[in-house]
């Protein structure tokens, strides 16, 4: 049982982890509160951006791992060049789509191939490096857990897209938010039970 909360964190870590998502996902949510308020673009983006380095620093005072922190920052400083350069708020998202964009192509392309991203990420982690390869049950099991994240991704777009051509930043903003926390923690919560439920990973020698 130890070992599978082990493994368990090692998942949810690798994916992430919950403060990832606290230090990705905030800024946008002072963002869209600020500019709600507001109605200023550059005054919602240093708000987002001002809490991107607080969380940023409190890593670094707490010793945490701030490789979350400073991606967040980057994301931030991202997100406000092209909403402060096109002067729409909706712009602030267009990373956001990219980025889900970029990640369900990489792993539907990957899936497609045989090479799972997440039999490459978390097998190394598992104790089993690569040896999934030559095990087709646990190849067929990192392919079918990773279904599940091209699933999300590509939901996101299509379900924020239309959105953002709309304009409705509002709307935009709150579907991003109802996408981001819950739909990542149910597909991390199905990779988990999917790999739990599959064949025991056969550990290699450093």
């Amino acid at each position: 049982m130890s070992q599978h909360h082990e493994d368990r964190d090692k998942v949810v870590n690798a994916l992430g982890g919950k403060k990832g998502l606290i230090d990705s996902g905030l800024p946008a949510v002072v963002f869209l509160l600020v500019f709600n308020f507001t109605k200023d673009i550059q005054g919602a983006t240093w708000a987002a951006l001002s809490l991107s380095i607080t969380l940023a620093i409190i890593r670094l005072i707490r010793k945490d791992t701030i490789q979350h922190s400073v991606s967040g920052v980057i994301g931030v400083l991202i997100c406000a060049y092209f909403a402060n350069r096109s002067g729409n708020a909706s712009d602030f998202y267009i990373p956001k789509l990219l980025t889900n964009l970029g990640y369900g192509s990489v792993y539907l392309i990957a899936n497609l191939v045989g090479w799972p991203i997440l039999g490459l990420v978390l097998g190394p982690l598992l104790g089993e490096n690569f040896a999934w390869r030559n095990n087709p049950a646990r190849k067929k099991m990192y392919i079918k857990a990773s279904w599940l994240w091209v699933g999300m991704f590509f939901l996101r777009i299509a379900v924020q897209y239309p959105i953002y051509r709309s304009g409705n930043v509002n709307l935009l903003g709150t579907v991003n938010l109802a996408m981001g926390y819950p739909l990542f923690f149910a597909t991390a919560y199905g990779t988990w039970l999917i790999i739990k439920s599959g064949p025991p990973a056969q550990k290699v020698a450093d």
